[in-house]
């Protein structure tokens, strides 16, 4: 009777574990959304400029200021602003430092023509017999591959499971490294899910190249 009690309550927990980290993540994002408002002045916020208060006003302004933006600086011109603006931050000392390092990081991946996480890899690690999933991130930097006397050697990313935002960079000879035919968004499922989301398509191995 009581394992049978433990098991409903574990398969309850299993349903509404994820709907109440769904509905915490998107609360938490409405609420970031809905408080830009506070930034602007008083006598020019939409509720007293318009003399009445709509609903959603709050998430669907700063929706279509960064709709906007984008449609902005996609352009030429609005490229020709950005690099404008890239070249004075750079100029600040303390904000350089950071600015620059978090638009790199952005850009590297969310960048379309960028080439990150964009092929799946099997590597051996944390010892040789055991595999893990990683990411190609790049190739490796000039210093090191002189240091290990490889000139053929990529960085990889291999996440942490269950949560793939942490994770460790290494450095890795191309010829160590297999190739997976998997989709990325379905081998971050397979790393969060620890496992039990398996792929839905078929494999097939082959040589980095």
């Amino acid at each position: 009777m009581l394992n049978r009690l433990q098991r409903y309550f574990i398969s309850g927990l299993l349903f509404w574990l994820p709907i109440l980290a769904t509905v915490v993540v998107i609360k938490f994002i409405f609420d970031i959304l809905n408080n830009t408002l506070a930034l602007i002045p008083h006598r020019y916020q939409p509720d007293v400029l318009l003399g009445f208060h709509i609903p959603g006003i709050g998430i669907i302004i700063p929706l279509l200021v960064i709709a906007i933006t984008g449609l902005l600086v996609a352009n030429f011109l609005g490229k020709k602003l950005v690099n404008l603006w890239d070249s004075l931050v750079v100029r600040i000392p303390l904000v350089r430092t950071v600015y620059t390092s978090v638009k790199q990081v952005l850009d590297t991946l969310f960048s379309p023509g960028g080439r990150s996480f964009r092929k799946v890899l099997l590597v051996e690690y944390p010892r040789e017999g055991l595999w893990t999933i990683a990411f190609q991130t790049g190739d490796a930097t000039s210093e090191v591959t002189k240091a290990v006397n490889d000139g053929d050697m990529v960085s990889i990313y291999v996440p942490t499971t269950p949560n793939p935002t942490s994770g460790f960079l290494l450095m890795v000879s191309r010829s160590k490294i297999i190739e997976l035919d998997m989709p990325v968004e379905q081998a971050l499922k397979f790393v969060i899910s620890l496992g039990v989301v398996q792929p839905g398509i078929s494999t097939s191995k082959k040589k980095l190249t």
